[in-house]
């Protein structure tokens, strides 16, 4: 599986959340502690927002670790929200148009999780993709296919719902299919303005999530902390360090959605038709 952060607030660099503290998300590519895999080095991503309204993109398939030039790009980039993803593959191929986050128009979009027999079930879902939108696929992952049936179940107008009525298409067309194993889908989008994340497992046993807007969130390597701005918030895979309090988990079947003035948690279901 994979790890994934996600912040909105003051504008900030982006090295402050993914190189810089104790366990950022570039050692959580080496050394995560709330995963299935330890080692997250199948490609990395970043999506950021500027003064654009479609948001910057690096992507790339080597390990995150060992790029130096993002790097030094985190250490020069400002934005107010950005998202970035660390890729462990569940068996589709490591290139740049797998890596996460995918973006679209003005959205960006990253997964944690996986849909289970996704060769089985790739066909139907790809098929069920408005034809309107499926020339803009250009990988091969679960995780793209969900971003674009999110999309064509109304994401641009209702994300909510729209993720609520994707996850029961899923569903149902793995029961149909007659796959026991459950959909994990620990995920975020953002239109650049709000960040909405799902935790959800059809066995109510899904991948980690957290959140925090505490002011010591960024502990840094030598053990300082740099104070998270006033009004940011953070949303991630797993903590930035081991400090218990600065960290609060999203309940398992939860919607969190951050904006400017709050972060906001309400249950979370599949709309089944």
């Amino acid at each position: 599986m994979c790890r994934w952060l996600a912040y909105h607030g003051p504008s900030l660099r982006l090295s402050a959340l993914l190189t810089r503290p104790d366990h950022s998300l570039i050692d959580q590519s080496r050394h995560a502690r709330q995963n299935v895999e330890t080692t997250n080095g199948d490609g990395f991503g970043v999506g950021w927002y500027g003064e654009e309204l479609a948001p910057g993109l690096y992507r790339e398939t080597h390990p995150a670790w060992n790029d130096l030039n993002f790097q030094h790009l985190a250490d020069h980039i400002h934005s107010r929200l950005f998202l970035a993803h660390v890729r462990a593959a569940t068996g589709t191929p490591i290139q740049r148009t797998n890596c996460h986050p995918f973006a679209f128009e003005n959205w960006l979009f990253q997964h944690n999780g996986s849909v289970p027999e996704f060769r089985r079930l790739k066909r139907r879902l790809l098929f069920d993709i408005d034809p309107r939108l499926f020339p803009f696929v250009e990988g091969s992952t679960d995780s793209e296919t969900l971003f674009y049936l999110a999309l064509t179940f109304g994401l641009r107008d209702d994300p909510p719902a729209a993720l609520a009525k994707m996850i029961a298409h899923v569903e149902q067309i793995k029961q149909a299919a007659e796959i026991d194993q459950p959909f994990n889908f620990s995920a975020c989008t953002t239109d650049g303005e709000r960040i909405w994340a799902v935790r959800y497992a059809s066995d109510g046993e899904s991948r980690t999530l957290y959140h925090s807007r505490h002011v010591n969130a960024l502990r840094s390597i030598d053990g300082t902390y740099a104070p998270l701005p006033e009004g940011a918030a953070i949303v991630l895979s797993e903590p930035l360090d081991e400090v218990t309090e600065h960290w609060e988990e999203v309940p398992e079947g939860s919607l969190l959605t951050v904006n400017a003035e709050r972060t906001t948690i309400t249950p979370f279901e599949p709309a089944f038709s």
